[in-house]
């Protein structure tokens, strides 16, 4: 296994992403509705930064300085510019920030995969960067087979696990009230 797979809590967290085209606009809008603060650095921008509905999203028509990642806490270098990525990224490694390489061709700390988002409920598919392809036709195949009222139960069964909680931890027992909802389709 290449990779550590983990999901991160980064509401309120600043992450930069260096590039304002299409790839970076996605980096961007993702982070921002996971409750990142997000800076796009960029001497442009596409249509959809520009014109962003997202508070949380800060555009600096500028071209990349080291001290842009100061106070970061990720890092994104998706400009259409290799050697630009590479030495954001070997920035961010001295300032012991995380940084995704969007080009793919030189590894950076970490990659993102394929998502289903259902709520509270997250599908996440990798090939560990083998084949993109492979781990998009997966994520499409999650999408149909799990649509948004998948998302629903996820919710419905938190708020269920909540009152039980509340009311007594008996982990044995709540297994078995779990099971019988999940079992009653």
């Amino acid at each position: 296994m290449d990779y550590y797979p983990i999901f991160l809590d980064i509401k309120g967290k600043h992450c930069l992403v260096a590039g304002g085209g299409g790839v970076g606009t996605r980096k961007a809008v993702g982070l921002v509705r996971a409750g990142a603060r997000v800076t796009v650095v960029s001497l442009g921008f596409s249509d959809e930064l520009s014109n962003t509905p997202f508070s949380g999203i800060s555009l600096k028509e500028k071209e990349f300085e080291d001290s842009d990642l100061d106070g970061m806490a990720l890092a994104f270098a998706a400009t259409n510019n290799m050697q630009l990525n590479a030495r954001i990224r070997q920035v961010a490694q001295k300032k012991n920030i995380l940084c995704n390489i969007a080009d793919g061709r030189d590894k950076g700390d970490f990659i993102l995969p394929a998502v289903v988002d259902r709520g509270d409920l997250l599908f996440a598919v990798s090939t560990c960067g083998a084949s993109p392809a492979l781990s998009k036709r997966l994520r499409m195949g999650l999408e149909e087979d799990f649509g948004p009222e998948y998302g629903m139960l996820a919710a419905l069964l938190g708020r269920i696990r909540a009152i039980l909680l509340e009311r007594r931890h008996d982990p044995e027992g709540h297994r078995e009230i779990f099971r019988a909802l999940l079992d009653a389709d």
